[in-house]
C-alpha cells in the first residue's frame, strides 16, 4: 500500500475534522469493517490495547497498517510462532566483537501501532512479555528502561477455529486489553466491493494526522464530562456480571464462574469516553458504555464449565445482563454537581445503589 503524504501540506484538516479525515481514510480502503476501524481509534484514543478474533482474510493486518499510514505513525507485524522468545520481541544486547561493547538493538514493539498477530500461538513467556509492555509502556534491557513510542497500541489477533498448537492466554493476561472485537464475514454486497477494488489500482493512503496531533486528540478525549450517573451504570454493569441475581437474572450464575474485574468498569468509562468524543460531543452519554459494554465484558468473565458443556458463549450471557440492568434516562449533561449530592454508593432498592437527584432509571429496550 503506498502512503501519500500531501494530506499533510499546506492543506492539513485541523481539530476533530481530521480525526473523521483519518477515519475516512481507514475507511476508504477497509470495507465491511467499520466496528473494527471504529474500536480501533477508541483504543487509541483511550490509551487502550484491543484483542480481535476472526477467521484469516478478514483485513486485519491491512486495517491497522492503513490506520498507521493515515496517522503518520510506525507499524511493526509480529508473527507469533511456538520458537518464538522474548528478545524476538522487545530486544536484545548484542556483543559488538569490533568495539568490544554490547549494543541494545531494539524489537518490534517499539512502534506506534503492533499487530500481534495470533498472539495464541507463542508461549506464556512470550505472551507475557508483550502485555508487560502494554501495561507498563516500556521495556528494560539490561540495565536501561527504554519507554514505548506515544501513541502506543497493540491489536493483538486470535483465531477461534483452530486450537491445536496453540497456548490460551490466561485470564489475568487477557483482562489487560481494553476491548476485545469480534469480526464475521462481509455482506455479499460489501464482498462485491472488495473484491472490485483489490482488481483496481491500489488506493493511496493520505497521511491527514501526526502523532503531535494524536497525543492533542487523547488530551481532548481525556476531559470529556463523564456524569456520576454515567460511571454508577458501568459499575451496575460490572457487578451484574459477578452477582447476576442483583438484577433478577438468578438463573445466569451457575453458567458463570467469574465476573469482570473492577478494570471492567473503567474501561467502560475511559472508552465511552473517547467514543463520545469520536462521536462529536464532548460528553458521555449510557448509549456509549452500552454500546461498548460486549468489547469490554466479554473477555473479562470466565464461563463455568456448565456453561462451556451447553455451548454458552459469553455474548449469549452478556446480552439478558445489558437487558436487566437500567439505563439512567436523565438528561446528564445539565448535572456537573454529581450523582446524590456525592453521597456515593449506598444501600438501597434491590441494586445496591442509591439513587440521587432527579435521575431516573429505565429498562433498556429488549
Amino acid at each position: 500500500m503506498v502512503t501519500q503524504e500531501d494530506g499533510m501540506d499546506g492543506k492539513a484538516p485541523t481539530g476533530r475534522h481530521a480525526l473523521e479525515q483519518a477515519l475516512y481514510e481507514v475507511k476508504r480502503t477497509i470495507v465491511g469493517q467499520d466496528v473494527l476501524v471504529e474500536r480501533m481509534l477508541v483504543a487509541l484514543l483511550a490509551r487502550g490495547h484491543l484483542l480481535v478474533e476472526g477467521v484469516p482474510g478478514l483485513a486485519k493486518t491491512m486495517a491497522i497498517r492503513t490506520l498507521a499510514q493515515a496517522i503518520g505513525g510506525d507499524f511493526q507485524r509480529i508473527q507469533f510462532t511456538p520458537d518464538l522468545v522474548p528478545a524476538d520481541l522487545v530486544g536484545t544486547r548484542i556483543y559488538n566483537q569490533k568495539d568490544g561493547e554490547f549494543q541494545v538493538s531494539l524489537g518490534p514493539v517499539f512502534a506506534n501501532l503492533v499487530l500481534a498477530d495470533e498472539i495464541n500461538r507463542a508461549p506464556a513467556k512470550v505472551q507475557s512479555a508483550l502485555l508487560e509492555v502494554m501495561q507498563e509502556r516500556q521495556v528494560t534491557i539490561g540495565r536501561e528502561t527504554y519507554p514505548a513510542p506515544d501513541p502506543f497500541l497493540v491489536m493483538a489477533t486470535q483465531n477461534p477455529i483452530e486450537s491445536e498448537g496453540t497456548y490460551a492466554l490466561p485470564e489475568a493476561q487477557v483482562d489487560r486489553f481494553m476491548l476485545k472485537v469480534l469480526i464475521g464475514y462481509p455482506s455479499a454486497a460489501e464482498e462485491f466491493v472488495v473484491v472490485e477494488r483489490q482488481i483496481a489500482a491500489a488506493v493511496a493512503t493520505v497521511k491527514v494526522l501526526d502523532p503531535d496531533m494524536l497525543r492533542d486528540f487523547q488530551r481532548e478525549a481525556d476531559a470529556v464530562y463523564v456524569d456520576p450517573a454515567v460511571i454508577e451504570y458501568a459499575v451496575r454493569l460490572a457487578t451484574a456480571t459477578r452477582d447476576p441475581a442483583s438484577v433478577g437474572r438468578g438463573d445466569l450464575a451457575r453458567l458463570l464462574t467469574y465476573g469482570a474485574s473492577p478494570r471492567a468498569s473503567i474501561n467502560l468509562v475511559l472508552a465511552g469516553r473517547a467514543l463520545a468524543f469520536l462521536r462529536g460531543r464532548d460528553y458521555v452519554l449510557p448509549g456509549d458504555v452500552r454500546d461498548l459494554a460486549r468489547d469490554v465484558l466479554r473477555h473479562r468473565i470466565v464461563l463455568s464449565y456448565e456453561a462451556l458443556a451447553e455451548d454458552v458463549s459469553a455474548d449469549a450471557l452478556l446480552t439478558p445482563i445489558l437487558e436487566a440492568v437500567p439505563v439512567p434516562t436523565a438528561p446528564l449533561r445539565e448535572r456537573p454537581g454529581g450523582f446524590g449530592g456525592g453521597a456515593g454508593f449506598a444501600g438501597g432498592g434491590d441494586s445496591g445503589f442509591a439513587g440521587g437527584g432527579d435521575v431516573t432509571w429505565a429498562r433498556p429496550p429488549g
